[in-house]
């Protein structure tokens, strides 16, 4: 058998592809699979940026594109910013990513080294932990715990930093615990990040449009104080359906700006024409159907909170941000990772285990609420017929 390096074996992976693969196998078998597992709005992208892509491909826009995204793209996501935080941030520190992972991917192997350290939010999204190891850093573990509200501690968070610390990934509203981190902690945490100057910030921010019940998202660009090592992380993705796309964009201090260009020149090269296109279409066009998804998504979160809390041994915190509720399932005495693999195969509900999200996720489930409430609603009604069995 043919060797590689010893950094793809410590490598990780999402498992809510893994459960997509499962219960799309499951489908075509001929079972009635109800998918909660992958985070992936169910609504069609809307027409008119659809209209965009399809005009630029008929205008003849097939070719590369600069490295760092096209300059009308970069140009649209300044004023996205500058309407959405009130911080105006210049196109040349914005760089237009093939989805939000190379983001990460990116900003993890620019700190990440044997003897440095990573902190990054447990339970939170797989890929920062597998990325942190892939690189031979140390992940810390920033732990996200139910009874703050799914929110990080500012004080614990600070505590956790060394002087081997390189990087700190912060994620709110949050995958997977819709929590939302409140103003005020993240002003304790930025006040006290001016004690370490030596350690760089990227505030994965890809559900900033994503809140409920009055919340207000607090983006890091809000702090000129840490500017210059900060790196923000959002994109098309959620906001306008477009996980297909591979649409993301990144902002970047001056300093880094030129590294992760040359990153982009040796591992993509640039960013479909076309796509690009309709980045723009998604920024400058009408809202009205963000409007009307974030509608949704809202009756379906009481829906699913609602239901959850109605069955035998969950109890379910409401989520304040993205399409996520993560239900404490510990008094049903199931494994959550065996309860989530059990639900599947035998009530045919697709969910992720809560240890998929880090060592602090035993004990609980990720179900996302991007999904019809016809669907939920069956979906609510089999976990109870299992757990009642």
């Amino acid at each position: 058998m043919i060797a590689t390096v010893p950094a793809f074996d410590r490598m990780g992976e999402e498992n809510a592809f893994a459960v997509l693969a499962r219960a799309t196998a499951l489908a075509n078998e001929g079972r009635d699979i109800i998918n909660l597992g992958i985070g992936q709005p169910d609504f069609k992208t809307p027409e008119h940026i659809v209209e965009a892509a399809i005009k630029a491909l008929r205008d003849g826009h097939h070719g590369y594109t600069p490295a760092t995204g096209l300059l009308a793209t970069r140009e649209a996501v300044a004023r996205r910013t500058l309407s959405t935080t009130g911080v105006e941030v210049s196109p040349e520190n914005v760089m237009i990513m093939p989805g939000g992972k190379p983001t990460m991917y990116a900003a993890i192997v620019m700190f990440g080294e044997p003897g440095s350290e990573i902190l990054y939010p447990d339970p939170g999204f797989p890929i920062y932990r597998s990325m942190i190891e892939f690189t031979g850093a140390t992940p810390i573990p920033v732990p996200i715990r139910e009874e703050t509200g799914f929110a990080f501690s500012a004080e614990e968070t600070l505590s956790l930093i060394t002087p081997k610390t390189r990087l700190l990934i912060l994620n709110s509203p949050a995958n997977p615990t819709g929590g939302i981190t409140p103003r005020a902690e993240i002003e304790k945490l930025v006040k006290g990040l001016a004690d370490h100057p030596h350690v760089a910030i990227m505030s994965d921010e890809i559900y900033d449009v994503m809140t409920y019940d009055g919340e207000k998202h607090t983006s890091l660009l809000e702090f000129p104080e840490i500017r210059d090592r900060l790196i923000v992380l959002n994109g098309w993705s959620k906001t306008w359906a477009m996980t297909g796309w591979r649409m993301g964009w990144s902002i970047w201090p001056n300093g880094l700006y030129d590294k992760v260009r040359k990153l982009a020149v040796n591992c993509w090269s640039c960013v479909n024409a076309p796509s690009q296109f309709a980045g723009i279409a998604a920024i400058d066009g009408p809202q009205d159907a963000v409007d009307e998804m974030m509608a949704a998504f809202d009756q379906r979160r009481k829906l699913v909170v609602d239901g959850l809390r109605a069955l035998p041994g969950i109890d379910c915190a409401t989520p304040k941000g993205a399409f996520y509720a993560f239900p404490n399932v510990k008094e049903t005495g199931w494994p959550a990772k065996k309860l989530a693999a059990a639900l599947l195969d035998e009530a045919g509900v697709a969910l992720i285990g809560g240890p998929d999200f880090g060592i602090l996720g035993e004990g609980y489930i990720r179900l996302s609420y991007a999904n019809s409430a016809e669907n939920i609603e069956r979906a609510l009604e089999r976990i109870g017929d299992f757990l009642s069995r």
